[in-house]
């Protein structure tokens, strides 16, 4: 898909495809999101509830806790039940992992900075091998292996490398190659110097994401510029935006990321600054439309604009828009005005355009990207 505005990106680096149940990552496949539960795995009704909410705000893959023998009995419910892959995320003892493999799990996530040494990561890769499950050597900066932070001091995105390439000829090393692998820092520029690094030398496809980045305002700007930054190079195969709380706003946050940079299409909203000239209350009315088409999984942008000058003309592009005046709306299309509303009607009459769209574009495909005709009868 072409971003807004008509520009490319640099060409996605060429690498492996690893299918993650029917999911690929890597080769031709397009960036897939991912996010993590937050339930008590144990609990497998109120687990299941969350991956259909984070599969329905748009998670391809949902990963999930092991923490010990009874959440493998829970995984292997869940597994069954889910409606996208499940990746277990395993730490400190590989049996865990080994049974998540066989209880259903399509990838195994464990960290070579505390998973036991080789041996243990050759046996989990084994294991992955004889169940058809993926693994991801996920790197973290906060549990590099003792020698590589002795080695490398301060110089973490380096080690971070290291580590990912001695746990990659160790899986090599028993045949197994169906790697994904992350490599993630809390601070942006160790896991932009890491990755950059690791893509000049592996083709192995990259999960990316800056660990745990915080609450969603501030650990949003992080993850998008991030994240934001490696996919505009043309690096990175699929996606976590890993933010404290609600993980559905994680999905949601990444969808924007790849929104933005025209690898997925959804709904964007275009919203003016204010200033002298804006004649509405603009921020309550961006904010109920934004709202209400947030979530929407069809391909529309729509516009929000503070005065009547100004308004069609900066957003012309917008399928529909508002534009507003003192006491009035001036409802368009594609920067063409259609009509007049009243200001309590604004909101109202600008949804229903949405509304409209959405069933055109849901009926006719062709006009299912931003920008698309829209018939102006409806």
């Amino acid at each position: 898909m072409t971003p807004v505005g008509g520009s490319s990106l640099t060409q996605r680096r060429s690498t492996r495809g690893v299918a993650v149940g029917e999911v690929l990552i890597g080769g031709a496949a397009p960036v897939s999101l991912q996010s993590m539960t937050n339930t008590d795995t144990h609990d497998v009704d109120a687990t299941l509830s969350q991956i259909a909410a984070l599969q329905s705000a748009g998670a391809a893959i949902v990963r999930v806790g092991v923490p010990d023998t009874d959440a493998v009995e829970a995984l292997r419910q869940i597994a069954g039940r889910a409606g996208v892959p499940i990746v277990a995320d395993v730490h400190f003892d590989h049996r865990l992992a080994i049974a998540a493999a066989e209880a259903g799990a399509a990838k195994l996530r464990v960290n070579p900075g505390n998973i036991g040494g080789p041996a243990k990561l050759k046996e989990v890769a084994r294991a992955a091998a004889t169940h058809g499950v993926a693994v991801r050597v996920g790197v973290n900066a906060g549990s590099l292996e003792r020698a590589l932070r002795e080695k490398y001091g301060g110089s973490v995105g380096a080690a971070l490398v290291e580590s990912a390439a001695n746990a990659l000829a160790t899986v090599e090393s028993v045949g197994f190659r169906d790697t994904v692998v992350s490599l993630k820092a809390p601070d942006v520029p160790t896991m932009l110097e890491a990755n950059a690094a690791f893509s000049e030398q592996f083709d192995y496809p990259l999960h990316l994401g800056v660990t745990e980045a915080g609450l969603p305002d501030a650990g949003a700007v992080k993850s998008a510029v991030g994240i934001g930054a490696l996919l505009a190079r043309g690096i990175g195969d699929t996606i976590r935006v890993s933010l404290t709380g609600d993980p559905c706003e994680e999905v949601r946050v990444g969808r924007r990321i790849l929104q933005a940079l025209g690898l997925q299409s959804g709904p964007e909203l275009i919203a003016c600054p204010t200033c002298t000239r804006c004649r509405i209350d603009l921020e309550p009315l961006a904010r109920e439309v934004w709202a209400a088409i947030r979530d929407l999984r069809v391909p529309i942008r729509v516009a929000v604009m503070g005065c009547e000058v100004n308004g069609p003309g900066e957003a012309r592009d917008a399928d529909v828009g508002i534009a507003g005046g003192r006491g009035f709306g001036l409802l368009f299309r594609r920067g063409t005005v259609v009509r007049r509303v009243a200001a309590d009607e604004m909101a109202t009459a600008l949804l229903a355009e949405v509304e409209a769209f959405v069933a055109s574009a849901t009926a006719s495909p062709e006009s299912a990207e931003p920008g698309g005709s829209t018939d102006d009868s409806t």
